[in-house]
């Protein structure tokens, strides 16, 4: 029987042990926070609760101006971060019980590597000495905090500082306008703070569509938010009860706090991984093939710890796959070319596949087609005409390369462009298929026509 040895409890390792285990393997669990992963339960899952909710209130905000409702009452973060709370630990605790209904022996604690088939865990009960005959790494990442920012929760803050504020901030500064920048200045400009977003580029969402970048840009400036572009923070104090932003350029902008959201750093560090011969890159990330092994063949990475996609979706897919390979099934790796991505703002922003910017980027010829929400008669009749729905297409062979979506459920819409991609679906096939009416997924098909 092969003994599977995880670190770290998140979408990739959880995937694995339940796959793993029910192919008759044993498998060790070692976690030493929530069964669920940190990176999943302490950003995705809260985030997007965030977002949930600050959707909802902004809606009631925008009924006032159709005279449906008196004006709202100010939202109660209290209440919204008890809720995320309880979900959290709804998660885990399901987690932790489907692991164990399959047999899966979880170990509370941090693991490290002292040889190539042995590992050491230290738990509150001691330490503790585990052979195995394989082994995942998928100990997640955690948000990145620069020299030049005192983070102290309080007024300078990380994203996982944001869920439990008495209030919304009055003033909150959020340096970092990529995916987590630009979905915490949706949610808090929704719950009522004043949000200046400090732009790093000449564009919100750098590495995206400039169309898509516009449409965001626009939205934001029309909700009052203020966008700083071209300007790099280089230090952030705290000055009495205001927080002060330093940038590059000179500028200096104040408020009452600041949110990083600069990236994340990988949890590689304190493995043991030197000691076995497992590589990482410069920035700490663990080196693997396509498989998902390290340099060491029976030790495999997966998740944000190897700094591919840090996407949830991505790590599960990854440990499903790692789980077979390990047991020794054929396997063909991930391709990361056809992952789903979104960003939860409102218009929401989802992507797949080959998109126009980067098939220009290496010269591939592709036929682009897009259509705007305002030419749908859902969007329409619900007040959600911003944004579009923009189709790649193989010229020669009529096949769907690719799209992005940008407007209302993105998140949800992209879901026929994936499976297209994935499946191959050509145009005219997906012209075909008969959608109902009116929903919003016709603009799919009105723009492959």
């Amino acid at each position: 029987m092969t003994h599977l040895l995880i670190i770290g409890g998140g979408p990739a390792g959880t995937q694995a042990a339940t796959v793993a285990a029910a192919r008759g393997a044993r498998v060790t669990l070692v976690e030493k926070e929530i069964v669920g992963g940190a990176a999943h339960l302490l950003d995705c899952i809260p985030s997007k609760t965030m977002s949930a909710a600050a959707l909802r209130y902004s809606s009631v905000r925008n009924a006032v101006k159709f005279g449906l409702m008196g004006e709202p009452s100010v939202p109660s973060t209290r209440a919204l971060g008890a809720r995320i709370d309880e979900i959290v630990a709804d998660i885990n605790q399901d987690w932790t019980e489907l692991l164990a209904s399959q047999g899966v022996e979880i170990v509370r604690g941090s693991g490290r590597f002292v040889g190539p088939h042995e590992a050491v865990v230290e738990t509150e009960q001691g330490e503790r000495r585990i052979r195995f005959d394989k082994a995942l790494i998928s100990t997640g990442s955690r948000p990145r905090v620069p020299d030049w920012a005192p983070v102290d929760g309080e007024r300078i803050l990380t994203t996982r500082d944001c869920y439990h504020f008495e209030e919304p901030p009055p003033e909150l500064i959020v340096i970092g306008s990529g995916v987590t920048g630009v979905e915490f200045t949706h949610i808090f400009e929704a719950f009522g703070s004043e949000v200046t977003l400090v732009v790093s580029r000449r564009q919100i969402l750098p590495h995206r569509d400039p169309e898509v970048a516009a449409v965001l840009e626009e939205d934001f400036q029309e909700r009052g938010v203020k966008l700083v572009i071209g300007a790099r923070a280089e230090k952030v104090e705290v000055e009495g009860d205001r927080v002060v932003v330093y940038c590059d350029d000179g500028r200096r902008i104040t408020g009452t706090h600041a949110l990083l959201a600069v990236g994340s750093v990988p949890n590689s560090d304190g493995l043991g991984l030197e000691d076995v011969g497992v590589e990482t890159d410069s920035r700490g990330f663990i080196r693997v093939d396509e498989y998902q092994r390290t340099t060491v063949p029976h030790i495999y990475a997966a998740g944000d710890v190897t700094g591919q996609m840090l996407l949830s979706s991505v790590a599960t897919a990854q440990g499903r796959k790692i789980a077979w390979h390990a047991l020794g099934m054929r396997v063909e790796p991930l391709d990361l070319s056809r992952v789903a991505e979104a960003i939860f703002t409102e218009p929401e922003i989802a992507s797949v596949g080959l998109v126009e910017v980067e098939a220009a980027a290496v010269g591939r010829k592709v036929r682009t087609t897009k259509v705007p929400f305002a030419s749908n008669a859902r969007s329409v009749l619900q007040n959600f005409q911003r944004g579009f729905v923009k189709i790649t297409i193989d010229p020669a062979t009529d096949v769907v390369l690719g799209g992005t979506i940008v407007g209302h459920r993105a998140s949800e819409l992209i879901g026929v462009i994936a499976l297209a991609v994935q499946a191959r679906v050509t145009a005219s096939t997906l012209l075909e298929t008969l959608m109902a009416h009116p929903t919003m997924v016709e603009a799919i098909t009105d723009a492959v026509e």
